[in-house]
């Protein structure tokens, strides 16, 4: 679902009502037992206003883009910090960092490979393969009121949101069945 202008208002409303930490959650309960939907996806600012702390409280786990840039690493701490911090305090105790997206990788620079190795070092396996590019045609698409898939469908960013897409359904696709154990029928058994 799309924002809102209706949401810069809504961040006071939400304020003022009981259990307005929850409130998202609460509404999206009925999701968790619903088969119809694999993910439910919360696109959130970069503060820690009402809206995003309701997006906390009713998360599983947290998709964090970071860009290849030195502050970046920083901001990434403090995102462990109050992932922890949401998970003590009660307000929702399955949220994990599930994953991180490095963006606005610039392949020319050194500061962008030292970041993603870095990031790399310390996360594992929580850092996405996938690495979206630095790439004019990103920045243009928001101002025509489109997703680079709608506005660059052929270009490099467009191609490297596409294998995050697929990077990660395999992450969170169920584990594959272990086969049933394979029995020789007697009839092919030599020894029988």
């Amino acid at each position: 679902m799309p924002a809102d202008l209706d949401l810069a208002g809504a961040e006071v409303e939400i304020a003022r009502m009981p259990d307005h930490l929850t409130r998202l959650a609460e509404t999206l309960k009925p999701l968790h037992a619903d088969e119809t939907f694999g993910f439910v996806f919360l696109d959130c600012p970069p503060s820690l206003g009402i809206l995003m702390s309701n997006a906390l409280a009713a998360a599983d786990e947290l998709l964090t883009p970071i860009q290849c840039e030195y502050f970046a690493l920083e901001g990434l701490v403090k995102i462990v910090r109050l992932v922890e911090q949401v998970r003590d305090s009660g307000a929702n105790k399955r949220l994990e960092l599930g994953g991180i997206v490095m963006t606005m990788f610039d392949g020319r620079t050194n500061l962008s490979q030292q970041v993603v190795a870095e990031v790399r070092e310390h996360f594992g396996e929580r850092v996405y393969e996938t690495v979206i590019p630095r790439s004019v045609r990103l920045s243009e698409a928001p101002s025509f009121g489109k997703s680079i898939l709608e506005y660059a469908s052929s270009g490099p960013a467009a191609q490297a949101y596409r294998a995050l897409g697929l990077e990660f359904i395999q992450r969170h696709a169920p584990p594959a069945t272990a086969p049933e154990s394979s029995q020789t029928p007697a009839s092919e058994n030599p020894e029988t």
